[in-house]
């Protein structure tokens, strides 16, 4: 959720004033951070994933689940280890925006050795299970990323009503019991968002029309009170109508940060993971149920898209600019707008909007023009929240100025520059991924992405396509069931005059005899398959193939080994359509339930049945076979043996190096 800044939060009015104040001294911070670390180098591997539960409630009795309203009680303890002893943790909690959500962390980065594979499903296994022992009788942790009910009535537990006239966000949905209140940042950018935009979010989503959905579909909404009528204005016909941030922040989701060796290496990262997004957004969608109706997307993400813009309607193109600086094409939870890599820069083929004041002064202090434009672009925010604290800084020392900015543009991938006063390098987070229902399929998704990367780095491979076309992708990938049945943007040929001669890619990539149909055209890209892009073709070589061939070349213990493999077949399965996403699994349980009445509701029975269900899944009582097809892995939590091998080794070769010398 970004910077977790402690002290005394202020007002809109305070903050607004002071938002020169942050974007001037957060742009010195940056520069101050980039002259002294740009020409750090070797920094080693690590990575780490963020997983983001939701607790929940069964009422058995009456056939009812709800959100569970108890993070602000289980996190103090959850917590706890890392206050008594912060060094020897095996995982790491956050508060996360609802008091439904809880979010954990490895207690320490995972590296570079193969073996640290194995630990990610046994990590998230211990995190679901610690989260799981702090609860009372028929309360769960849950792995997914929307509750299908939420914002309907009576969907929490404990039961609150909204109160749209004195609320944060003036949800008719939503209220703000709902909201981690142990924290002020959640509940004040709420706020914030709505009174820098003058107006309450709203977005509306496609139903999914069934035999018996009215037509047209009409919600009523005086179920929500007397003031329903002049709070639902924006609601639209055949839509599903959302009116809050919490109904986007309130989702979960499976993000990946890794620690590039230098900051060459992570601008390269960064660019190179950009066309991957939306491929792992619809290889992970779990999103298809909203407000209790089964809608035609099936992600998350132009929800929290929608539910997180801040822009004026001058901003946004409503009204002529007069007021406000900039028109801005996108909310400040979107796609990434520019590649940074200088290698990158003609695929930047969209106008990106700066903040010049700041470009140049970028430019002036010698940080090169695709680096300066993405930091200017993000600079053209204004901070949504400022404590009184960070007014009074040491931009030599301090960083939290720049961060204020740089984690609420909350894009599909972050360029993280290092925090102040520790050793952590430069890195780069994957966003999009939803949240799955068991462990061992998050930890398939997590350990394709970070491979991928490895493989990439090692072989020099370029997947660079124009940004419009991701922002394609990307519409794209929400769409209903969208891995089987849309095609994506994609590059033809992967390898670079750097990438190695080795047959294997040689034999597939740079024999254009071998690509007949893509030849057609000198562009560098067409569209393909998901299929296509992870499982190859007699024409494109499938990013599975090179993760496979990199695999081959790196020694591999005999359990990790085994692991990968059941995670990469999960993958290929999934890529090849004979494995169900989690959300057309949702869809055929609604479908097929005995209550449902084909009319696109999924009511409050449908919704205990399909998540209790789920919670089975997800701990390991039912297997659901359409999804993930596994046997037990070799995931474990302890890799010491792995670990001194590799430092006795280390030695070894360091002895032989000083006996030669």
């Amino acid at each position: 959720m970004g910077l977790l800044t402690e002290g005394h939060p202020l007002s809109w009015e305070e903050t607004k004033k002071h938002a020169q104040y942050v974007r001037e001294h957060g742009v010195e911070q940056f520069i101050n951070t980039y002259k002294e670390l740009k020409d750090r180098r070797n920094d080693s591997l690590q990575w780490g994933d963020e997983v983001e539960f939701m607790i929940i409630r069964f009422d058995h009795e009456k056939k009812k689940v709800h959100l569970l309203l108890k993070a602000h009680e289980i996190l103090p303890i959850l917590m706890e280890p890392e206050n008594q002893n912060p060094d020897d943790c095996t995982t790491l909690w956050r508060p996360e925006y609802a008091d439904y959500m809880i979010e954990g962390t490895p207690g320490k980065p995972y590296g570079y050795l193969p073996v640290h594979f194995n630990m990610v499903e046994a990590n998230m296994r211990l995190r679901r299970q610690q989260g799981q022992e702090l609860l009372d009788k028929d309360e769960y942790v849950l792995s997914t990323s929307n509750f299908p009910r939420n914002g309907c009535p009576d969907c929490s537990w404990p039961t609150y009503k909204p109160t749209t006239d004195t609320s944060a966000s003036a949800s008719l949905f939503f209220p703000d019991e709902f909201i981690f209140a142990d924290h002020p940042r959640f509940k004040i950018l709420t706020r914030n968002i709505r009174l820098r935009r003058n107006s309450k979010v709203a977005f509306n989503i496609p139903i999914f029309i069934d035999t018996n959905t009215p037509r047209p579909f009409i919600e009523d909404f005086s179920i929500y009170g007397d003031t329903a009528g002049v709070n639902t204005t924006a609601a639209i016909k055949d839509h599903i109508y959302l009116d809050a941030i919490g109904l986007g922040t309130g989702c979960s989701c499976l993000q990946v940060t890794f620690q590039a060796q230098s900051i060459d290496e992570a601008r390269f990262l960064y660019d190179q993971l950009i066309p991957l997004t939306p491929i792992m957004l619809a290889m992970s969608a779990s999103s298809p149920i909203w407000r209790g109706y089964l809608t035609e997307i099936d992600c998350r993400w132009n929800v929290l898209c929608a539910m997180s813009d801040d822009r004026t309607t001058e901003e946004e193109g409503s009204e002529p600019l007069k007021n406000e600086c900039f028109r801005i094409p996108k909310s400040r939870y979107s796609s990434v707008d520019c590649y940074i890599s200088p290698d990158s820069a003609k695929y930047n083929d969209q106008e990106v909007v700066l903040d010049m004041n700041v470009f140049h002064k970028l430019i002036e202090n010698d940080i090169d023009h695709l680096l300066a434009q993405h930091i200017a672009h993000l600079f053209i925010r204004d901070p949504l929240i400022l404590f009184e604290e960070q007014l009074h800084l040491d931009d030599t020392k301090d960083t939290d100025l720049f961060e204020n900015i740089n984690s609420t543009n909350w894009q599909s991938m972050r360029f993280k520059p290092p925090p102040a006063d520790c050793d952590i390098g430069w890195r780069v987070e994957f966003r999009p991924t939803e949240l799955q229902m068991t462990d061992f399929e998050n930890a398939a998704l997590v350990t394709f992405i970070v491979l991928l990367t490895r493989a990439i780095l090692t072989y020099n491979l370029n997947l660079l396509i124009p940004i419009s076309n991701v922002d394609e992708n990307m519409k794209f990938a929400q769409q209903r069931d969208a891995l089987r049945h849309q095609k994506f943007h994609f590059r033809k040929s992967l390898t670079t005059e750097q990438t190695p001669d080795t047959p294997f890619l040689t034999s597939i990539q740079k024999n254009k005899s071998q690509e007949p149909e893509y030849d057609k055209t000198e562009c560098e890209h067409c569209l393909m398959t998901i299929n296509e892009i992870i499982n190859g073709s007699n024409k494109f070589v499938g990013l599975l193939n090179i993760i496979q061939n990199y695999l081959s070349n790196i020694d591999l213990d005999a359990d990790t080994q085994d692991t990968i493999n059941q995670y990469l077949d999960l993958i290929s399965r999934r890529a090849a359509g004979t494995l169900m996403t989690n959300a057309t699994w949702m869809r055929h349980f609604v479908a097929n339930h005995p209550v449902y009445k084909h009319d696109s509701v999924v009511t409050d029975e449908i919704a205990y049945d399909l998540l209790w269900k789920m919670t089975k899944i997800t701990n390991d009582e039912e297997e659901c076979p359409e999804v993930v097809r596994k046997k037990p892995s070799k995931t474990t939590l302890d890799v010491t043996a792995a670990v001194e091998q590799d430092n006795n080794e280390l030695e070894i070769k360091q002895s032989l190096i000083n006996n030669n010398q």
